[in-house]
């Protein structure tokens, strides 16, 4: 099971209270104020980890708490300070305050840490509020409260192409052929109901011999995904931070014999759920030629993207046709493209789920 969304409580813990002692020691009859002071409540963190693919842990322990400080005890003994709760998270997770909204903080590479709840200060005891004119104060500090939040934790995927298409346009395939992903394949619609990630060898049978990048497919868009149709546009944000989207036309007909009204169909529903989508680069991918029975459907979807100067590509993914140049393709493309160290979030899409990650892919 693959979650990319969850809510979580977190509190830190509290700091210790000061402590009020006098010493009380053979041969000292007037000690003055020993009392020590609390110790600091711990913190809850939130660290950025590749072991971690998924928020599945979050969705059934909620609540994250971190160990409060000890209190001061006689002969100036400081409090012990709390332990601090670490919690791993995918990167890629994106923390929101599920109160106002605000973006907290966005885990875009391994190893950041950010602090979700800062523990509380501990009290002083007595031994500070000694003065000349005060020399046995009974004063003391309690310790101070520790922060605590409700957050909300999203989940996007990372990847440098998405694949984009109506139902059955030949996404799952595609990926199954460039990499090691192994996705659901069928010939009936919405197969495909959670994101898959695929590492695609480009230059080499292994990855690192050559240049390589991380394909993510996304289950299929219908007319009216953007107002819920079908399984509507909750799994869009998974490609918000990729950097070239490939759009799947089926040209076989036998799903439509039309690809030009598939294509923008797709289009318009892209654009409808988040401009930012609708300008990303893109390719034009027709399909299943292995299938062709009528080469009409292609060379109409051939010309429209001529006229308009959009990329087009054609491939077989049961047969390899197309497919090498199509990766290389892709390749070229990203290696002209800016890599975006960290994405700009947004909250345009909501209820969402992702798939398993599969990786060390290898072209076809």
């Amino acid at each position: 099971m693959f979650v990319d969304e969850a809510r979580i409580y977190v509190k830190a813990g509290n700091g210790g209270r000061g402590c009020v002692a006098f010493r009380r020691e053979k041969f000292v009859p007037r000690g003055g104020p020993s009392g020590g002071d609390g110790g600091s409540g711990g913190s809850v963190t939130l660290v950025s980890t590749a072991n971690e693919n998924t928020l599945l842990r979050f969705r059934f322990n909620r609540e994250f708490r971190a160990e409060s400080g000890r209190h001061g005890q006689g002969s100036n003994c400081h409090g012990k300070s709390g332990a601090d709760t670490v919690l791993d998270v995918p990167i890629g997770t994106l923390v929101y305050d599920d109160q106002t909204g605000e973006l907290l903080f966005d885990f875009s590479a391994p190893g950041q840490r950010f602090a979700a709840a800062s523990g509380g200060r501990g009290g002083r005891g007595n031994q500070h509020f000694a003065k000349p004119w005060h020399q046995a104060p009974r004063e003391f500090e309690d310790g101070e409260s520790g922060q605590e939040r409700h957050l909300r934790l999203e989940l996007r995927l990372l990847a440098d192409v998405g694949l984009l298409g109506l139902p059955n346009a030949g996404k799952s395939t595609l990926i199954s052929r460039i990499s090691a992903a192994r996705p659901k394949i069928a010939d009936y619609p919405f197969t495909t109901l959670e994101p898959h990630l695929g590492v695609v060898s480009v230059d080499g049978p292994r990855p690192g011999a050559g240049r390589s990048f991380v394909v993510a497919d996304l289950p299929g868009l219908i007319e009216g995904a953007h107002e819920g149709a079908g399984l509507g546009t909750r799994f869009l944000r998974h490609i918000e931070r990729t950097r070239l989207l490939a759009q799947l036309v089926d040209v076989s007909g036998a799903t439509s014999g039309d690809p030009v009204h598939d294509f923008e169909v797709v289009r318009h529903e892209l654009i409808a759920s988040s401009a930012s989508l609708g300008d990303k680069p893109f390719l034009v991918v027709a399909t299943k030629l292995d299938a062709i029975t009528d080469r009409a459907p292609l060379d109409s979807l051939r010309a429209y993207c001529v006229s308009r100067t959009y990329p087009f590509y054609a491939i077989s993914s049961a047969s390899g046709e197309g497919v090498q140049a199509l990766v290389r393709a892709m390749a070229d493309a990203l290696d002209r493209l800016p890599r975006q160290e960290r994405a700009e979030a947004s909250q345009d899409f909501a209820d969402r789920s992702v798939g398993p990650i599969h990786s060390e892919g290898q072209a076809g």
